[in-house]
């Protein structure tokens, strides 16, 4: 049996594993910047046809654009790294079956961000853009700022990816032992109202409709984290 590790061994073990993501993170931004501006024109394609030119309004703001892409593009290349950095952290407290799927970890989560992402840029994203650029009337003409654009984009998508998280979130914290299958089905009633918070705040319209959007996908995830759990937490007994 492996001898358990003190406080300070552990913070010494996150700290390298920290580095080593933050490392990884980098060498991908590097990577990825030289391609910012076809990324950008890839990120304009949700607002076609209702935003035809993007501005910018400061000497920095298409230097920090063009930054901002090229981190999100690089933490989608760099997240195996960093899933496989935080799976080996926190792996040694589970048990020995589970301990030998990393792979099957890295893979789930890396794929359940990626349908997020693009959930949010083909289903979420146009139809937003549609509705908020729809008030501008006959007497107002809309100048978009590149950088606001940008981050309004990359930040329903970003966050579009970590609520997809969410089945693969109750797997893990189930084997951990710290949520069940039955917690979480009597917790239902709070879910709908934090998933309808959750919505509202990410998806940029007061609409029901944009709202929706979100919030249908995100309660057929919770209740699949149900049942995620509640089968991890039988092969787990």
């Amino acid at each position: 049996m492996d001898k358990p590790l003190t406080l300070v061994e552990h913070l010494t073990e996150l700290r390298g594993k920290i580095i080593v993501s933050l490392v990884a993170l980098g060498a991908a931004i590097l990577l990825s910047l030289p391609f910012a501006s076809h990324l950008l024109k890839i990120l304009k394609y949700p607002a076609r046809g209702v935003i035809d030119k993007l501005a910018f309004f400061s000497p920095e703001e298409a230097f920090m654009i063009y930054m901002r892409i090229g981190f999100l593009c690089a933490f989608i290349l760099s997240m195996p790294v960093i899933l496989y950095q935080f799976w080996g952290f926190c792996a040694p407290a589970m048990d020995e079956r589970v301990r030998k799927r990393s792979s099957f970890f890295i893979v789930s989560c890396f794929l359940s961000f990626i349908i997020g992402s693009l959930f949010a840029y083909f289903i979420l994203l146009p139809p937003a853009l549609k509705f908020l650029l729809g008030f501008a009337k006959e007497d107002m003409e809309p100048i978009i700022s590149a950088g606001k654009y940008i981050s309004f984009v990359t930040g329903i998508i970003f966050a579009s990816g970590l609520v997809f998280q969410m089945p693969i979130l109750s797997f893990l914290l189930t084997r951990l032992g710290v949520i069940n299958s039955r917690t979480l089905r009597k917790k239902y009633k709070y879910a709908i109202v934090v998933i309808a918070i959750v919505a509202a705040v990410i998806t940029p319209t007061p609409d029901a409709f944009n709202m929706s959007l979100l919030a249908i996908p995100m309660l057929f995830l919770y209740e699949l984290s149900i049942w995620v759990s509640f089968f991890a937490g039988k092969k787990k007994q």
